[in-house]
């Protein structure tokens, strides 16, 4: 944690001050990471949440305007269980600042909420940052996803870390709850073609179900989750040695096993299937599931015909991004 004592001391700054934090897919790995299971993840730096915090006027206190949410939030008057509050309130704490400073902090976003692309935590980094930078910090990315995943708990109950790790290191990270995450770049460029359902998705919801039905049937879901934690196991062998074709058949059948455990739709697997007859080398979907997202890896003369594929299959939104470029 920062020193407070050798911490500048609060000024007015002339011009905005700005920060960013990225959106995020999972590759591999997503609910069997709640039970302990190793996930791939990886930022997505097309889509970012951005943060700009200006003074306000005197004795106006902090004042926090997220415009795509249509809220604004008085500091001093929010409740407890106000995910953005408390990661500004833990901040500015940690910081050793006043706890409602003449600030007018403004968050946009370009990541669709409720998707699976990690837009409150991608948010509340780029939060985190900005109040760093108010002062002339630059936290470092354990200090980001340590402060996110305060509001990650308030967002989705019992999650498993993954989204405020990657967000805030902006890289591709193996996440293993519980232990440092391990960041690491491909060997190999490759391509994804990211396409949202347009069905939203809360994680809290589709965590909490797969909590329920695997109450009520431990040993089956745990076989799933273990051979999902195998599949994340193979996907970095093959992202490390620069194989990344051979993530394709993994994605295949990372999906089967999500739809055993039931947070696959018929939706999700229509695109999925329109994906995969466009050429696409394997998809799966990404995130909680329930709706939100799926990805497919593609050749990169490919990701175009896949993108309209999925777009033509039902899809409001579709993007290309390139890990590890």
């Amino acid at each position: 944690m920062y020193q407070t004592s050798f911490l500048p001391p609060l000024r007015d700054h002339p011009k905005l001050v700005t920060a960013s934090a990225p959106g995020k897919v999972i590759l591999v790995g997503e609910h069997a990471v709640v039970y302990g299971r190793p996930a791939i993840a990886v930022p997505v730096w097309e889509r970012v949440a951005r943060a700009t915090i200006q003074p306000g006027a005197a004795g106006s206190g902090c004042w926090i305007v997220a415009h795509d949410l249509r809220r604004r939030i008085h500091l001093a008057d929010a409740p407890p269980e106000d995910a953005m509050a408390l990661v500004a309130r833990a901040t500015l704490a940690e910081l050793g600042l006043p706890p409602n400073p003449d600030w007018q902090i403004e968050l946009n976003s370009e990541i669709p909420i409720a998707s699976g692309l990690g837009s409150g935590a991608a948010l509340n980094a780029a939060l985190v940052r900005a109040i760093h930078a108010q002062v002339g910090c630059t936290p470092d990315p354990a200090q980001v996803s340590d402060l996110v995943y305060l509001g990650e708990q308030l967002y989705h109950g019992t999650p498993s870390g993954i989204d405020n790790t990657v967000v805030a290191y902006g890289q591709p990270v193996w996440f293993i709850k519980g232990t440092a995450p391990r960041v690491f770049t491909p060997a190999k460029p490759f391509t994804l073609v990211i396409a949202d359902s347009g069905v939203a998705s809360p994680t809290h919801e589709t965590v909490a179900g797969v909590r329920r039905r695997r109450e009520r049937d431990p040993q089956r879901y745990d076989r799933w989750f273990d051979a999902i934690g195998e599949l994340v196991e193979e996907a970095r062998r093959v992202i490390e040695a620069g194989e990344c074709e051979a993530l394709g058949p993994i994605f295949d059948r990372n999906h089967a096993l999500l739809q055993q455990i039931g947070v696959s739709t018929p939706q999700l697997d229509h695109l999925v299937t329109a994906a995969r007859d466009a050429g696409a080398r394997g998809a799966k979907l990404s995130g909680g599931g329930g709706g939100g997202n799926l990805i497919a890896l593609v050749e990169r003369a490919s990701a175009q015909p896949v993108a309209a594929a999925l777009e033509a299959a039902g899809a409001i939104r579709v993007m290309i991004t390139t890990v590890g470029a």
